[in-house]
């Protein structure tokens, strides 16, 4: 979600067919459906389109698969463009190779820089990790990426077995970040969204505003051993995942995916946007989910 020029707030989010947008004048109500705003010529199953205004275009940073591509890794993190948030966006670039999911690009005093997500096949936990590069402009990646959140426990654990018997496969995806002040905070989803454990956590670090994010020393909170989730099912959702934030009338709000426990007229993998007050106290998040 951002809120863009025109003070209207957009919601972009994944679709089969390309990323579906919505808008509104009201941050809390009044959600309207656009349509789908990514020319997917070529492509199919658009994940986790993330946008942000750069000199005065906005660019699209998003994953998908070729359109001939039946690899479940295939998916390619590729940039694309507009004029308005409203679009039509018209991919200009791929980014990086496969596997390459779930792009969060910031800006800070010192640059660009682009969190996203690979797959690591030799180390402990094995899985899917959070990585951060620079980029020399919007559209060019510098090439020195540093792993910034790796899986620690068994809640962060996909799939048993899922691709050699006796290896499980770990994840943690869906990055975002912002700070207050000198505390930086990086948000991540953990598991598979049909698990019981699966989670919405975060890293914290300290350091200057305009600091290299690759460089800040990122922790899990409380500790990377620790299983504390900020979001995570209760009796009546499940499936609380990948989040964004967003700065309102001197309040923080979270907005992430998730659904009704047996609502019916959702599929297993079928969720729906959600939106909460987030209390920031030092290096603490708190949230109270509404129903």
């Amino acid at each position: 979600m951002i809120k863009a020029d025109d003070g209207r707030y957009y919601l972009y989010a994944t679709g089969p067919n390309g990323p579906s947008l919505f808008s509104s004048d009201n941050l809390l109500d009044g959600w309207e459906y656009e349509g789908i705003c990514l020319d997917m010529t070529g492509q199919k199953n658009c994940w986790a389109p993330c946008v942000i205004r750069m000199d005065g275009r906005y660019y699209m940073y998003y994953s998908s698969r070729d359109l001939d591509s039946e690899d479940e890794h295939g998916h390619t993190m590729r940039v694309a463009v507009a004029d308005s948030p409203h679009g039509p966006f018209r991919m200009v670039k791929k980014l990086m190779p496969p596997f390459s999911i779930d792009p969060h690009v910031v800006v800070n005093g010192s640059g660009i820089y682009h969190f996203y997500c690979q797959n690591i096949y030799e180390a402990e936990r094995v899985g899917t990790y959070i990585y951060c590069d620079r980029m020399t402009d919007p559209l060019t990646m510098e090439g020195r990426p540093v792993c910034v959140v790796r899986p620690t426990l068994d809640e962060e654990i996909y799939m048993r077995n899922r691709f050699k018997e006796g290896e499980d496969w770990h994840t943690v995806e869906g990055a975002f970040y912002f700070h207050v002040g000198q505390t930086h905070f990086l948000m991540f989803s953990g598991a598979n969204h049909t698990n019981p454990t699966y989670f919405i956590g975060y890293c914290v670090a300290h350091g200057p505003e305009d600091a290299d994010l690759r460089t800040l020393d990122w922790k899990k909170y409380p500790d990377e051993n620790t299983y504390a989730p900020l979001l995570c099912n209760t009796d009546w959702i499940e499936g609380m995942g990948h989040n964004s934030v967003i700065f309102d009338g001197g309040k923080c709000y979270i907005v992430y995916h998730g659904r009704d426990m047996g609502d019916a007229a959702l599929s297993e993998d079928a969720r729906s946007a959600r939106i909460d007050e987030m209390i920031i106290d030092g290096d603490v998040l708190k949230v109270e989910i509404t129903r």
